[in-house]
């Protein structure tokens, strides 16, 4: 009788294809659980994400600091700064949030006339949803949107907080934390501190080309706005300008928010049809032209990555998540260009060369 006779020793390209296998399977389980961690988890990591976020911003500063004054007065002051950089710009987004809705407010009767006038259209075209929407649509609902809005800014508040604290800590403890990296084997230690250099360098890239971008946004979209006559022009300005930190969402959120209220405001569909179309391309000139160009190729990532980025940490911190999503994967692709066996994943995401991925 003939047959296969095991031996209790597999063949080498079946036993490298079973072992990738696990591998993968283990690297999925991975995956999943700490997805699920990071979520359950998000009071605690997403504050501490954001702290660490913020401390590869402002440690330059207090490290150039500590070279003329002791650390106490140069954390102090690093911390100060913060704090002021921070509370203007949630004033800011406050303040539009405060004009668009008192402007709101004291112009509801356009926004019931608007709606008393499309639902009258959809009947007249035998689109009968009008009943379905008066219960969930009106003057008085968008109103109380802005109102949820603004509570759920002021929730950020506690949120702030605990940034504030753990970046104190962080602060703190940065040349320990340094020193004892150092002190790992040499193969491990000097990788990792050159490692987290440049995603620093690369973070404060990203927070300097995101400002220069949004006050441009800010102000082009103020200038639309007066010259349409949208009001009020000052604060459609101001929530483009902070929106604008926000990719993908940020600038739609922007674009249609002001067309809405252009259609309670102008006389003509050609007007309102006019506003959608400037203020479409104005994001997508400064989108899809401008920042490609300010940011460079070592900021470069795959648009797809970046919808993926803003959706997936959006979904698990909410807005905080989709501010530092991009952040994140700047990191990913940072630390993924360094190593030969994920590289391709860098490429993969960055959109760019090898090379360029990296840094180099």
């Amino acid at each position: 009788m003939g047959g296969f006779i095991p031996t209790g020793k597999e063949p080498a390209p079946i036993a490298m294809a079973r072992d990738r296998q696990i591998r993968a399977m283990l690297a999925v389980c991975t995956a999943i659980l700490a997805t699920t961690a990071l979520y359950f988890a998000g009071s605690v990591f997403a504050p501490i994400t954001f702290a660490v976020f913020i401390l590869a911003i402002v440690w330059p500063l207090q490290k150039v600091l500590q070279q003329w004054m002791p650390k106490g007065i140069a954390l102090f002051i690093t911390l100060a700064l913060t704090a002021i950089v921070v509370v203007v710009f949630a004033s800011i987004v406050v303040w539009a949030l405060s004009a668009i809705a008192v402007w709101m407010q004291n112009n509801l009767q356009r926004f019931q006339t608007l709606y008393v006038q499309m639902t009258d259209w959809f009947e007249e075209h035998g689109i009968f949803v009008a009943g379905v929407i008066a219960e969930r649509f009106n003057a008085v609902w968008l109103l109380r949107m802005f109102q949820q809005v603004a509570i759920r800014l002021n929730q950020l508040a506690g949120f702030g907080v605990l940034v504030f604290i753990f970046l104190m800590l962080e602060l703190m403890e940065m040349d320990q934390i340094r020193r004892r990296i150092a002190s790992l084997d040499q193969a491990n230690g000097p990788a990792l501190i050159e490692a987290a250099a440049e995603i620093a360098a690369k973070f404060r890239r990203y927070m300097l080309v995101r400002t220069q971008l949004s006050v441009l946004t800010g102000l082009l979209v103020w200038a639309f706005a007066l010259l349409t006559g949208i009001e009020p022009a000052a604060g459609w300005g101001m929530l483009a300008f902070a929106l604008n930190y926000i990719p993908f969402i940020g600038p739609f959120v922007a674009t249609i928010l002001p067309a809405l209220f252009a259609m309670a405001q102008l006389d003509t569909w050609q007007a309102v049809v006019l506003v959608v179309v400037g203020l479409t391309l104005i994001q997508f000139l400064i989108g899809n032209y401008l920042e490609p160009v300010v940011a460079g190729a070592a900021l470069a990532i795959s648009p797809l990555a970046v919808v993926f980025a803003v959706f997936f940490w959006g979904f698990l911190w909410g807005i905080t998540g989709a501010f530092i999503g991009v952040p994140i994967m700047i990191s990913v692709i940072s630390l993924c260009a360094r190593y030969p066996s994920t590289r391709w994943f860098a490429t993969l995401l960055s959109g760019t060369g090898t090379e360029t991925a990296s840094g180099k």
